[in-house]
């Protein structure tokens, strides 16, 4: 064999060799990932092969399956009040994916989670019977949300404050998955996905935007712990007529300059004086701010267990009129409704924050636990006697200020409005913001509320007179329930 052919030889053999590694590592490494991936058709077929299990409200099932008759899928899924649940569920859609619980859990719900399979099913390698999703959402409060929003764009959600659990998640305009769940509903998906999927967004726990005065009791929180503030009660010589620090612009306050001269923190947040608060946030700085703010889980992954958007303050440097901005809930801070629940609902409880989570328990189809949300994380975010001094501010709100449409018969309430301004000029109608807690024979609740818009005239725009009533319902349909 002359050398040519030899080297021919060898490389002809070196490329075989090649081959058998590679078709080796696709089947033995690869095979298992290529086998799970989301976009392999065959697991969605078998997905819908059967029906699938269910995601339940107080020991109802809000999903359910229904057998399609087609030769690709044999059921899709189906959901009652389906637009109620919307922000809790999510979708699942035979063409357009998950989302929500049905994203996070669909593993659970469609029967392809290791943890369901008997010993023989791991022997025949069968599809297990799937699991169940239990919700922490309280049917009663979720309605009430949801019809105290009717006419109104915005979002709302409830916490139980000792626990942590979701109550409510409430969001309008919302949608019914029921219309995208099907091989066919391409018309129903474009419509929904126009204008970047607005309409599909969950607005309780997802896009922050600005907080408005709401942000205040960060603020106030911040200037109690840092000892910038010692008593409710004590006028803090904050001038109004009030300049921004760093700059010329004079800072309003609704209530105006002569209501909001030199007053305490107490009358300050009462009427929400724009001063007293901007100044706090002067004086304690951008990073003592930040360190506040991020206490309450601003800046933080947030996760109950779908992805929420944490709040978020600014970490990049500020000037000083920008810091001040910040004291009032404005310049970059945001915050969706979840977060701002967040830091009531720790407020209420005594200054410890307990993780917010929407499941009490994953099982199998017998009812056997699989994942349970009975102790989760808590934090001590500020003092027992900061946290005192705010309920006692915010019952003033409440009792003598723009939150007494929020007032629940018999029961302790106490709450923040905000209204925070939008666009070049104001060009857009500002959001109307409230926040609140309710206690009521050892039962505790928060509730944020964001209203983006309504018909309301633009001059009566506010957290006090739009939000605290969907805030309202929402507390007295669990303290009283």
């Amino acid at each position: 064999m002359n050398k040519t052919i030899r080297r021919a030889s060898v490389f002809c053999l070196l490329l075989v060799l090649a081959l058998l590694v590679r078709v080796t590592w696709v089947q033995a490494y690869q095979g298992q990932a290529l086998a799970e991936d989301e976009h392999n058709q065959r697991n969605t077929i078998a997905a819908y092969a059967n029906p699938l299990g269910n995601i339940i409200v107080g020991g109802e099932a809000i999903t359910g399956s229904l057998q399609t008759g087609g030769n690709t899928y044999g059921y899709k899924r189906t959901y009652t009040n389906g637009e109620l649940y919307a922000p809790v569920t999510g979708y699942s859609s035979q063409v357009f994916g998950k989302t929500q619980l049905e994203y996070v859990y669909r593993d659970v719900l469609n029967g392809a989670d290791n943890r369901l399979k008997t010993p023989m099913d791991v022997f025949t390698d069968k599809r297990a019977d799937p699991g169940n999703v239990l919700t922490t959402v309280d049917a009663e409060v979720q309605k009430a949300g949801y019809e105290a929003l009717q006419g109104k764009k915005g979002a709302a959600v409830a916490i139980d404050p000792a626990t942590g659990a979701i109550l409510g998640m409430v969001v309008n305009p919302s949608y019914d998955p029921n219309r995208i769940t099907g091989a066919l509903d391409g018309a129903a998906w474009k419509e929904l996905s126009a204008n970047q999927g607005k309409a599909l967004e969950n607005l309780a726990a997802r896009n922050p935007m600005a907080p408005g005065s709401t942000f205040k009791l960060v603020t106030l929180a911040a200037a109690l712990e840092n000892g910038l503030v010692g008593s409710l009660d004590t006028p803090t010589g904050i001038p109004d007529p009030y300049t921004i620090p760093g700059s010329r612009t004079l800072l309003k306050s609704e209530a105006g300059s002569a209501a909001c001269n030199n007053v305490s923190v107490r009358t300050a947040l009462r009427l929400s004086c724009n001063n007293v608060f901007a100044e706090l946030s002067s004086r304690l700085g951008q990073d003592k701010m930040r360190a506040m703010a991020e206490k309450f889980g601003f800046n933080q992954e947030q996760r109950i267990p779908f992805r929420a958007d944490p709040g978020k303050y600014p970490s990049d440097k500020m000037s000083k009129d920008q810091v001040a901005q910040t004291g009032i809930g404005q310049f970059d801070v945001q915050a969706t409704p979840l977060q701002m629940a967040m830091v009531t609902a720790a407020i209420e409880n005594g200054g410890k924050l307990v993780d917010p989570h929407i499941v009490s328990q994953v099982t199998d189809s017998g009812g056997s636990v699989l994942e349970s949300f009975d102790d989760p994380k808590s934090r001590q975010v500020i003092s027992p006697e900061t946290a005192s001094k705010l309920q006692d501010a915010m019952r003033t709100v409440v009792a003598e200020g723009g939150g007494k449409p929020a007032k629940v018969e018999g029961a302790e309430v106490g709450g923040k409005t905000g209204t925070a301004q939008r666009g070049v000029n104001n060009s857009i109608p500002p959001l109307a913001w409230f926040t609140s807690y309710g206690k009521l024979g050892g039962k505790q609740i928060a509730v944020a509320v964001m209203i983006e818009n309504s018909d309301t005239d633009r001059s009566e725009i506010g957290g006090g007179k739009l939000a605290a009533p969907v805030a309202q319902k929402m507390m007295q349909a669990w303290l009283k329930g």
